[in-house]
């Protein structure tokens, strides 16, 4: 009689053993694609229709390098960016990078709540009482949950992006431009072009998530003998969170750009579908908006407290509990509280905050790289699993073109 072949039970442990890492990957990516994301793609389809499409294959390439190497830096040298920082730099250019981060991460904080805000709006429920509910129900989840729960909740919230792309389809796009535009490069030399181009760049590849999934996976304390499960999991999470952002981007360009509409927010956008791509497409992008608002609502405070206490050299984790960690937990309870009472004040220009995280956070990202570059070619600390040469090349690649554009956005302000 002949022995079983063993092939299926090694295929089986390698499920296993992926499931029981993924996170870090996945939830970074989707919480990527927040209230100012969605606000941003939104904008860029209703105003530029499909010609911003090309840039979601050099960004889908950048982010999944940038992160992988955030979560390599992370299993190597078990510890998070903020402290490696900390150790390479010296403590000034550290509380600078701490600084601009707090400011940039606050204001897209906000803009969470804000999302938050507009998707109940849309859904026929007053901010005044779901934002609060929707603060406690995150503080909640994890300062008063665990590590389990808190992840199990955020990869539920990312399955959801799923609606982004029933609503692109519910609009019927052009395919065949799509597909031209995606593949054939296009440019404009105006400083509302660039800065929405930086801004789509600055919401998908941030400097926040470089900080979070690399403590992420210190916390979670994935091996790097594991770590190639978290490479996939990595590159997996970069091309879904530039999938949803691809169907926003066509959900506008084949109903508002088609039909000369304006919009400025991601609410605006869910109401423009209702009647030109069907109530139900739009009840999706609204429900979508909410979604991603409240899992980047619970990402982003977590973000800012893992990497000021990574800096400042304080205990920090969401196993540990409130005595062990008051630094961390404070740092995540101040952020939560004070977007959501900032995004409840009557009249407040919610829409400038939005887009001037985005572009702070698009600034910024040049430096933070450049951060990450050095360290993670230094053999001292990363060793035999210090940067490859591709590797350099695409991350080099997009900080100078960031610096760039930036050094273009400045440049045609001026003469505008």
């Amino acid at each position: 009689m002949k022995r079983p072949k063993v092939i299926p039970r090694i295929g089986k442990t390698r499920l296993l053993l992926f499931l029981a890492i993924i996170g870090p990957g996945l939830i970074t990516a989707n919480a990527d694609n927040d209230a100012g994301g969605i606000a941003t793609y939104s904008v860029a389809g209703a105003r530029f229709g499909y010609s911003m499409l090309w840039m979601l294959l050099l960004i889908t390439i950048s982010l999944a390098v940038t992160q992988e190497m955030g979560a390599r830096m992370g299993v190597v040298s078990g510890q998070g960016l903020a402290a490696l920082i900390r150790e390479r730099f010296r403590l000034k250019l550290t509380l600078l990078a701490m600084g601009a981060m707090l400011v940039a991460n606050l204001a897209t904080t906000i803009s969470e709540y804000s999302g938050i805000a507009s998707g109940f709006q849309l859904l026929g429920a007053s901010k005044y009482y779901t934002v609060p509910l929707a603060a406690v129900f995150i503080w909640l989840l994890v300062v008063r949950g665990s590590y389990k729960i808190a992840e199990r909740a955020f990869l539920i919230f990312s399955a959801f992006y799923l609606t982004y792309v029933l609503s692109g389809l519910l609009a019927h796009p052009d395919w065949g431009l799509a597909l031209h535009d995606t593949v054939v490069p296009s440019f404009q030399l105006n400083s509302g072009y660039i800065l929405l181009f930086i801004a789509v760049i600055g919401t998908t590849i941030t400097p926040w998530g470089q900080f979070f999934i690399q403590a992420y996976v210190v916390d979670k304390g994935i091996s790097i003998r594991h770590f190639r499960y978290t490479k996939t999991e990595v590159i997996i999470g970069a091309i879904i969170t530039d999938v949803v952002a691809l169907f926003i981007i066509l959900a506008c360009a084949a109903t508002i750009f088609h039909t000369g509409g304006s919009i400025d927010t991601a609410d605006q956008a869910a109401q423009a579908l209702a009647p030109l791509a069907g109530r139900f497409a739009s009840t999706l992008f609204a429900f979508g908006l909410l979604n991603a608002s409240v899992l980047a609502a619970g990402i982003l405070p977590l973000a800012t407290a893992y990497a000021i206490c990574e800096a400042l050299g304080f205990e920090a984790g969401v196993n540990r509990r409130f005595r062990e960690a008051p630094w961390f937990h404070g740092l995540f309870t101040f952020s939560v509280i004070f977007g959501a009472l900032v995004a409840m004040i009557p009249d407040l220009p919610l829409l400038k905050i939005m887009y001037l995280a985005q572009d702070v956070n698009g600034i910024l990202l040049p430096f933070i790289l450049i951060f990450v570059m050095v360290i993670v070619n230094d053999r001292a600390i990363m060793g035999k699993y210090a940067n490859t040469r591709r590797y350099n090349l695409v991350a080099g690649v997009t900080t100078a073109a960031l610096i760039l554009l930036s050094l273009m956005l400045v440049a045609t302000s001026f003469f505008s």
